[in-house]
């Protein structure tokens, strides 16, 4: 049975500009620059500042045709207005009820939104440099150049390529080679046998870096003690002691990996009835091969990406400190010249619709323009609120560097003492970081939970885990702590301290457990 019911819900709902806001918080300085451009390509009615300088020098040099009036002007300003009105047609922007004339009105007593961005860091004369960029090959490229050496014919080679152009960057075949077998049924019409493929893949597995193509660890650092065994600098340079070590340590990847790998050293030395000198030295010979071949080709392209820009930076001038925000990546921003003369030269006729549909087209341009400005503006306020808060906070750290003097801070601290949403806080600590003279550290690690000591101190977990760390890293190799005996450690030192919390914090640190700790 059908009810109607009257109930009453309150929603809240945000502004198309506050959720543009809450994108670009998200952004951090390394990506802005392209986010403005993305916005400078779909909207013609924004520009930077150097476009607009850039403009003015051009129609310096321009010769004004003779006799032109204001007339051609009009009539020039009415074609383009014509242009305007069929993209605005073709974008369906109609609005019937809407007085262009009250816009036209409000627009001109409105403040046209705009900010200029300068760099704190970097003087306004700095010229602008090209860097050279070093032509290179790629690591697969380098792997088609060998196979171009290979007698192979057609088929031959298309599977080559087809093993090659699944090798990842680090050098390790990881598709299966029954599954190549599909692979090359679909991609090139080729039916092949599994045994086919690794032949063929035995070939590639001699290219250089050495122990490329190998399709698990164990036979990457197999393929690698291969090739070192067979080298003539090894037969010719190596005595018989290191000959000797070179060919244990095959021994071990091959027929001991596992009881290696999980560091099982009593075990090894049982089972091959060595000394432990003998065992290190064999293991010294097995941490000399790259268990990532493919790295060794890695790019400077690659690399770059690994390249930390600061949103934020700190500076101690004599004892204060100085919080500035990082804008080289942000260009100075305004609305464009043209756009607004062309909406202000409008005379409305409220009976011509297709002139009203091409001021309406100029009009959300503009809007648009605007809004984006005043949400790059927020964004900086939002961000040296936030972070200026932070700094406050974490003082002591960002004056001394001592880890140690870290406070326990949650976002729910920072969000109410700048009165900003904790979802606020979050998007600007998330993917930000600050350079201080201490390094380059990143926002999310400033924030912690905090611990209580014996004698009732609250303690960031920063604390525990920097002490923690200590612990580990003055440890005797050959009898690792276990995380009850780290739990004990901490404790004696004031902590209290759960053994299943400091295996949590272990993790987090990304030390491993006692037995991979172990060493010989």
């Amino acid at each position: 049975m059908l009810r109607q019911n009257l109930s009453q819900k309150q929603l809240q709902k945000l502004s198309p500009q506050q959720i543009q806001l809450m994108k670009l918080l998200q952004v951090p300085t390394a990506m802005l620059e392209q986010r403005i451009q993305e916005e400078l390509e779909v909207n013609p009615a924004l520009e930077t500042e150097a476009e607009e300088n850039e403009k003015e020098k051009e129609e310096t040099f321009e010769d004004t045709p003779l006799g032109s009036d204001d007339s051609e002007k009009e009539e020039s300003g009415s074609d383009e207005a014509d242009d305007f009105a069929d993209d605005a047609f073709e974008e369906e922007h109609a609005q019937e009820d809407i007085s262009i004339d009250d816009y036209l009105e409000d627009y001109m007593n409105d403040d046209t939104a705009s900010y200029k961005l300068e760099a704190n860091n970097y003087s306004a004369d700095q010229e602008e440099k090209t860097i050279p960029i070093a032509v290179e090959s790629s690591f697969h490229e380098h792997l088609d150049r060998q196979l171009g050496l290979l007698s192979l014919d057609e088929r031959n080679d298309a599977i080559a390529q087809q093993i090659i152009g699944s090798i990842d960057e680090d050098g390790y075949l990881r598709r299966a080679p029954l599954a190549l077998t599909d692979d090359l049924v679909f991609s090139q019409n080729i039916i092949a046998t599994e045994e086919e493929i690794l032949d063929i893949l035995k070939k590639i597995q001699q290219f250089d870096p050495p122990g490329v193509g190998a399709q698990n660890l164990q036979e990457c650092l197999s393929l690698q003690l291969n090739r070192k065994l067979r080298s003539t600098d090894v037969k010719e340079n190596y005595s018989d002691e290191e000959l000797h070590y070179l060919k244990l340590a095959h021994k071990i990847i091959t027929d001991y990996f596992e009881e290696f790998s999980k560091k099982h050293y009593n075990k090894l030395l049982r089972q091959l009835s060595l000394y432990r000198e003998d065992l290190q030295k064999a293991t010294n010979e097995i941490l000399k091969l790259n268990p990532k071949p493919g790295s060794v080709y890695a790019t400077s392209s690659t690399l770059k990406k690994q390249y930390i820009v600061p949103d934020f930076i700190i500076e101690n001038k004599n004892g204060e400190l100085d919080l500035s925000l990082n804008t080289k990546n942000a260009p100075e921003l305004r609305i464009n010249n043209h756009y607004k003369e062309m909406l202000n030269a409008y005379s409305v006729d409220k009976k011509n619709k297709k002139q009203r549909e091409a001021a309406m087209f100029v009009k959300q341009k503009i809007d648009a323009a605007k809004w984006f400005i005043d949400a790059i503006r927020q964004r900086q306020a939002t961000m040296l609120k936030t972070m200026y808060t932070i700094m406050q906070y974490q003082y002591d750290f960002f004056l001394t560097g001592d880890e140690k003097r870290l406070r326990p801070m949650i976002l729910k601290d920072i969000a109410e003492i700048t009165g900003l949403d904790i979802s606020t806080v979050s998007r600007v600590a998330n993917s930000k970081y600050v350079q201080t003279e201490f390094g380059t550290k990143r926002l999310k690690d400033f924030f912690s939970e905090s611990l209580q000591t014996d004698s009732g101190e609250e303690v960031s977990t920063l604390e525990v885990k920097k002490i923690l760390t200590e612990i580990i890293s003055m440890e005797n190799k050959r009898k690792p702590y276990s995380d009850e005996k780290l739990k004990n450690i901490l404790q004696e030192k004031g902590y209290n301290i759960a053994r299943r919390t400091v295996a949590k914090y272990r993790e987090q640190l990304s030390i491993p457990v006692a037995r991979l700790r172990k060493e010989i």
